[in-house]
């Protein structure tokens, strides 16, 4: 048996090695970040990163045990922290009504790196992508929909063209912000929906932007790549989880290149 104690890239580094070792060794967990713990610790897969892609190299090997313990959260940079607070605004926007009203009204709280607030988002967080898991019909994802990979196809654009400047999470936030406002040009969704998600994003200290999505190869913007990539990801048809409304997720599998430059276009903050 092996015991891993770090973060997200050393659990799925670590987790890979030993699910191809001797045909699977049994694995235990101890994430020591807000986003392991939160998110990917709790997961089934592990995946390590080749040729410039995202995870193009993994395996489905679920964990034999996870242990979360919150204090190693005091040993991280605030920075730290506040990234891994992306996925659980991930997941409650398609999942949890609730946990997004619970997030607004912790924000100043959850900001500030108070711990018992970010223990009970971790612990909210994770019991949701459990639920998922035990409960979706497709714990290996052997149909096209990652509902999970919410905010994603940009997300994994964005860490490779900013080199990993980026964080996971910081580049989850911007990802997510661009969907909502996809979502809300689109039709999917509405005005106060998109503007619920980005004010909540802005008040964890997230960011919605960064200038590499203002990087261009013949007038289109690079990271716009990202959804050819995320549909070679998927194997399939390209599926795209949006949120419809707080709490609710809906799949897309057709994106409009142009609405989508103008939904990054209405981020870049203004001088």
């Amino acid at each position: 048996m092996i015991l891993i104690v770090g973060g997200g890239a050393l659990l799925d580094l670590v987790g890979y090695a030993a699910a191809v070792a001797h045909r699977g060794l049994r694995v235990v967990r101890l994430p020591t970040s807000v986003l392991a713990q939160a998110d990917s610790g709790v997961g089934v897969k592990c995946g390590v990163n080749l040729f410039g892609k995202k995870n193009f190299v993994g395996a489905f090997a679920p964990p034999f045990a996870v242990l979360n313990d919150a204090r190693f959260l005091e040993t991280l940079a605030l920075r730290d922290v506040i990234a891994g607070m992306s996925e659980a605004v991930k997941v409650a926007l398609i999942r949890d009504a609730e946990l997004f009203a619970w997030l607004e009204a912790h924000a100043g709280e959850l900001a500030a790196g108070t711990l018992e607030p970010v223990g009970e988002l971790v612990r909210r967080s994770a019991a949701i992508h459990l639920r998922h898991i035990a409960t979706s019909g497709d714990p290996f994802e052997l149909g096209s929909a990652r509902p999970l990979d919410f905010g994603h196809w940009a997300a994994h654009k964005l860490e490779s063209m900013t080199h990993h400047r980026l964080r996971h999470g910081e580049a989850v936030a911007i990802g997510l912000a661009i969907d909502t406002t996809y979502a809300e040009l689109a039709g999917v969704s509405d005005a106060a929906t998109s503007a619920a998600a980005r004010e909540l994003l802005g008040r964890l200290g997230l960011p919605r932007w960064d200038d590499a999505l203002e990087l261009r190869v013949g007038g289109r913007r690079v990271v716009l790549d990202g959804l050819g990539e995320f549909r070679e990801h998927l194997g399939g048809e390209l599926t795209i989880t949006l949120a419809r409304r707080i709490g609710e997720g809906v799949e897309v599998h057709a994106i409009d290149e142009s609405l989508m430059d103008d939904a990054i276009a209405r981020l870049r903050p203004r001088a």
